[in-house]
């Protein structure tokens, strides 16, 4: 079995970080289905800022051109129509038009924290995921969307289905992508009657401003709106459970980092950074296209070619950090590539770090003692959006908030 093949059995999950020095020997290596696979941080640094890598997976140099049926959100999207949505996304959630948005929300992530885990005193024995790592970010991103709350569970498996198809190198590729194109149009005709709503009438929410904002360059279309609420609603929630997951757990297997933590509670800031470079949510971006032929790590890439960049084996390349194997608080710089990179960067990073920090830090303050009921935990199918389903510790207790 190759490389990749072992990294993406599901039998590799709880540990696909072994096979990544096999892996880098080649920095850029062809697959079995064409796709060229990148594993060095240089060469994908160098990629995320190339302008002959593609979003756009219309770019697919194949007999069957890729037509989704959705509005490609922007995520999907090269410069000069990336650039558009995207400002115009910005504009609701971050500099230089609303740049408090994220710290107007901190006491409410906080509050929402301090209730998840009042609800775990009385007992000895919880789910983090279920009980706190999943419900935080989704209130969070219901509330600055303007999704209401108690339609979680008309969205919480579609989403699921849209994450867990994604990958690279399945051999039943053209299956998932089915799958994941059904997921999304569902998931795009319930936010599209949410949208018509916001329009209709608006309300403090960010899909009301994507819907009513008019500005010298326009505003969105609906389908652009629902394309970017499809993709904000998935992406400001699942990637951030598998990092508070990931973390918890990797915080669990070494108590005198937790207590490290514990007692410095400023270090959460350098332990999310260091998190991100060492169990990242993201380890594959599986969507990049070849525009032209580009030699790099000494390989021509075709245009035309899928590339796939491995973001987890870059952020543990020794040949950019030492020691990238261990878990160290005291990295005196940390360029990781947890956020990716390149007008790609995560649009809700900053979301995402202030969740991580809050609950974290409220998880190692007020659990008493907590251990790992079962490790390695199960995993989630995705290799793409790596994290546990489940993380179930024991503790002996709760101090009040």
């Amino acid at each position: 079995m190759d490389i990749l093949k072992q990294i993406l059995d599901p039998a590799a999950r709880a540990d696909p970080y072994r096979f990544f020095g096999a892996l880098r020997e080649s920095p850029v290596a062809l697959q079995d289905d064409g796709t060229y696979l990148v594993s060095t941080y240089r060469e994908i640094v160098a990629l995320l800022h190339d302008p002959r890598i593609s979003s756009d997976r219309r770019n697919l140099d194949s007999a069957a051109p890729y037509e989704p049926d959705l509005h490609p959100s922007f995520i999907g999207l090269d410069p000069p129509e990336h650039d558009r949505l995207r400002r115009l996304a910005m504009r609701h959630f971050g500099p230089p038009h609303a740049p408090e948005t994220v710290e107007r929300l901190r006491p409410k992530m906080l509050a929402l924290t301090t209730s998840l885990i009042d609800a775990l005193a009385g007992r000895n024995r919880a789910d983090l995921v279920e009980e706190v790592a999943y419900p935080l970010p989704v209130a969070v991103i219901c509330a600055l969307l303007g999704v209401p709350e108690e339609d979680e569970p008309r969205f919480h498996a579609l989403a699921d289905e849209v994450v867990e198809t994604l990958g690279p190198g399945e051999e039943d590729r053209a299956e998932r992508e089915r799958a994941r194109e059904a997921a999304s149009m569902e998931l795009s005709r319930y936010l599209a009657g949410l949208a018509e709503a916001r329009g209709r009438e608006p309300r403090d929410d960010m899909l009301s401003g994507l819907m009513t904002y008019r500005g010298p360059e326009g505003g969105m279309t609906q389908d652009e709106v629902v394309s970017t609420a499809v993709l904000l609603l998935i992406a400001g929630h699942e990637t951030t459970i598998n990092l508070i997951a990931n973390g918890m757990l990797t915080f669990l297997r070494r108590p005198e980092l937790l207590e490290r933590l514990r007692a410095e509670p400023d270090l959460i800031i350098p332990a999310v950074e260091e998190l991100l470079r060492y169990e990242p949510p993201v380890q594959f971006v599986s969507s990049r296209v070849a525009l032209d032929d580009i030699t790099i790590g000494g390989t021509t890439i075709p245009a035309g070619a899928p590339v796939v960049l491995a973001m987890a084996a870059g952020s543990r390349d020794p040949g950019h950090v030492a020691h990238p194997d261990e878990f160290d608080l005291d990295r005196p710089r940390n360029e990781h590539l947890g956020f990716g990179g390149g007008v790609h960067y995560c649009f809700g990073a900053p979301l995402a770090r202030t969740e991580a920090q809050i609950v974290l830090n409220e998880l190692i303050r007020r659990l008493d003692n907590p251990r790992l009921a079962a490790d390695p935990p199960p995993y989630r199918p995705s290799a793409v959006l790596r994290g546990p389903r489940h993380l179930v510790v024991e503790y002996d207790g709760v101090a009040p908030a």
